[in-house]
């Protein structure tokens, strides 16, 4: 890899740090992509509204003004500028999308990169859910333990009770009368 391309490839921390999870997907937000890219966030959406055939609502849409300032609040340290509007966000297929309007080199290279981050990062979600799954696994089993264990302590109690406090016994058989 030569010089100008390390230029262009962001560290994975990075492009996965503006990666947020709004409306149950992974987004990333048309000022950050813009960023990335290395063009104006105006450009960028200029680019995609001359191609809105190609960014259906599963790919693209606008944040509501709740939803904005929620991620505002959340995001101290960035600069949100003087937006008059809610940014558009973008999921996976939408960023994959860009890569077909924006044809600078530097956008292939970070789509490229973006793209494999995603992949990461769905990555590290399933292998949660595995693990989670196995947790739920192993706390059912040591519940069943307990009451197995539970029940071995009553047994136990009750065996202790009639060797302390045994019933009289009723005697049976032959009575001789001596």
């Amino acid at each position: 890899m030569n010089q100008a391309d390390q230029k262009l490839v962001f560290p994975d921390e990075v492009i996965m740090s503006r990666i947020y999870f709004i409306r149950e997907q992974k987004v990333m937000i048309d000022s950050d992509l813009a960023e990335l890219y290395g063009v104006e966030t105006k450009r960028l959406n200029e680019q995609v509204k001359r191609n809105i055939e190609r960014f259906p609502e599963d790919f693209m849409f606008q944040l509501t003004d709740m939803e904005f300032n929620n991620l505002r609040s959340q995001i101290a340290t960035s600069s949100w500028g003087g937006r008059r509007k809610p940014p558009y966000v973008f999921t996976e297929h939408g960023v994959l999308m860009l890569s077909s309007v924006l044809n600078s080199d530097r956008a292939i290279k970070v789509n490229i990169q973006i793209m494999r981050i995603f992949t990461k990062v769905r990555e590290f979600f399933a292998d949660n859910i595995r693990v989670k799954l196995e947790i739920e696994e192993i706390k059912k089993k040591l519940q069943n333990q307990d009451k197995n264990i539970e029940l071995v302590f009553k047994y136990f109690d009750e065996l202790i009770e009639k060797q302390e406090n045994p019933k009289p016994r009723r005697k049976i058989g032959f009575i001789s009368e001596d």
